[in-house]
């Protein structure tokens, strides 16, 4: 059901349509008011989430420096918004209704591409589709779910680091997520299984990806890649803190050691993620030369 083009390439937005963006706009965002003050604090109080306040911004940030582009695209409105605004506003009932803050929240993205496609069009929606698909990485995921990744994490790192501890001929007792040792107990929490960074370190690899790599398998490799090394990173950490506390001072598995490790750990695994890029590009020289 698209109309026809409002205006053509080359041609800035006219007045009207600008007025009538921002209308639908703040209307959208007073229907929101609720649910997205709640997923702000839902931001500044779980540390798992945090980054959720760059998210908007980063995405923001995307559209204009496409800015020039976007303008050459030609306006054509579709009715289509309409149906995708109004599942948006189904599915945000529903979420409420349900006690199901994961759909509400997800149903502003909804509603927001809804908006695109009926005020601009498909094109428009297609040229944003990343920096719109990339706010979902601001939502938290449902608890069941998190919990789900969470805590085999947990299992995981902690079954890591005891090898590496025992590989050592550090003496210890593992009972679960615990380690003991002959000075300190280690307890892998749910904020030392690494689904902090796991989360974080995902959503900064496809920012970069999607600045620095125009092949979209690699994009998705790059990014998938930050699974594994935010896992082995944070399993080092605890095998360092472990080695630390028995070797030096157990107060290095508490306090200030410990969250100051967190922070080098995820600065090492940026540098991994890096390392990464720099061989994927190296393996696709490779095969194009082997190819000639």
């Amino acid at each position: 059901m698209p109309q026809q083009p409002i205006v053509g390439e080359n041609t800035p937005i006219v007045s009207p349509l600008l007025w009538k963006m921002l209308v639908l706009v703040c209307l959208a965002f007073l229907l929101y008011a609720g649910t997205l003050a709640r997923l702000a604090a839902q931001w500044w109080n779980d540390p798992n989430f945090s980054h959720g306040f760059f998210v908007p911004l980063i995405s923001l940030w995307i559209v204009w420096e496409r800015r020039k582009q976007l303008r050459e695209l030609a306006i054509v409105p579709s009715n289509w918004g309409i149906l995708i605004i109004l599942w948006a506003l189904f599915q945000l009932v529903g979420g409420v209704i349900g006690a199901e803050i994961f759909l509400a929240r997800t149903s502003f993205v909804v509603l927001l591409g809804g908006l695109v496609v009926f005020i601009l069009g498909w094109k428009w929606l297609k040229a944003v589709a990343f920096p719109w698909l990339f706010l979902l990485t601001g939502i938290p995921l449902p608890a069941i779910v998190f919990n789900e990744i969470a805590f085999p994490m947990q299992l995981f790192a902690s079954k890591v680091a005891t090898g590496l501890l025992r590989a050592c001929d550090v003496p210890l007792l593992t009972e679960g997520n615990v380690i003991t040792l002959a000075s300190v107990q280690l307890e892998v929490a749910e904020a030392c299984s690494g689904i902090r960074s796991l989360v974080t370190l995902v959503t900064l690899a496809l920012v970069y990806g999607y600045f620095m790599e125009k092949n979209l398998t690699r994009r998705i490799i790059l990014a998938l890649s930050a699974i594994p090394i935010a896992i082995a990173a944070n399993a080092f950490r605890i095998f360092g803190t472990g080695i630390c506390a028995q070797y030096w001072d157990p107060r290095a598995a508490q306090g200030f050691f410990h969250e100051f490790s967190g922070w080098v750990v995820f600065v090492l695994s940026l540098f991994l993620l890096l390392g990464t890029h720099a061989l994927i590009k190296l393996i696709g020289r490779v095969g194009r030369k082997a190819a000639a």
